[in-house]
């Protein structure tokens, strides 16, 4: 098969020249996603993290349903929390078509969403996804640093915090992981909502393990490629 070099964009391993990187994405996998952590992958532009994403996807679907999302070119979905809630149902029941979720699964999911209590209302739907699929979900989102400073997204983050924490007192049923991935880290960012309010920090999203593991590429692997 031709394969070519690639340094925009995603890049596939069946078509490109590429480092290999299945040791860290096993890494990945064992210490954070086996462990149920919730994380955030951050690297500058040009630097991988689509492709990072794109190869732990294909690694992770071996053994759990992976939803993979991105909230680049998706400013409408933030507009209130009703708007968000319907937006992220739709693209996830996209994904869920995809993967051959049961019908009656599907029908639950897509049931009309509340206007009055739109997240609590996706929260739940969240609990019977995770409670009746026959996997376990991990749930990727890129670019989630597009709309860090929005309220709405906040919310969100802070949903995401409550169902982890009454998943682990065990009174909910939630994702197993949630990898959030961004240039910047988002844990990090500072928030001022309205103009006279103090600039605090994006709380919601403390429940986050650290990801220190080192995603640069080495001489050796690098030598790999090469040789290809």
């Amino acid at each position: 098969m031709f394969r070519e070099f690639n340094t925009t964009g995603l890049c596939i391993p069946e078509k490109n020249y590429m480092v290999d990187i299945s040791g860290r994405i096993k890494e990945i996998t064992s210490e954070y996603v086996d462990k149920g952590k919730y994380f955030t992958i951050n690297r500058a532009r040009q630097y991988g993290k689509t492709t990072t994403l794109y190869l732990l996807e294909r690694h992770l679907e071996k053994e759990y349903l992976v939803i993979r999302l991105s909230f680049e070119a998706a400013d409408e979905l933030f507009v209130s929390p009703y708007a968000l809630a319907v937006g992220l149902q739709r693209s996830i029941g996209s994904q869920l078509r995809m993967q051959k979720i049961t019908k009656d699964i599907l029908k639950k999911w897509e049931a009309p969403i509340s206007k009055e209590f739109a997240m609590s209302d996706f929260g739940e739907r969240i609990t019977e996804l995770c409670r009746d699929c026959d996997r376990k979900i991990v749930l990727m989102i890129d670019e989630v640093d597009k709309n860090s400073g929005n309220q709405v997204f906040l919310g969100f983050l802070g949903l995401l915090r409550s169902k982890y924490l009454a998943q682990t007192g065990g009174i909910d049923a939630t994702f197993q992981s949630v990898i959030l991935a961004s240039v910047y880290d988002i844990k990090n960012l500072k928030l001022k909502i309205r103009p006279n309010e103090e600039t605090k920090y994006n709380s919601p999203w403390n429940i986050a393990e650290d990801f220190n593991m080192d995603l640069s590429f080495r001489p050796k692997d690098i030598a790999g490629m090469l040789m290809e």
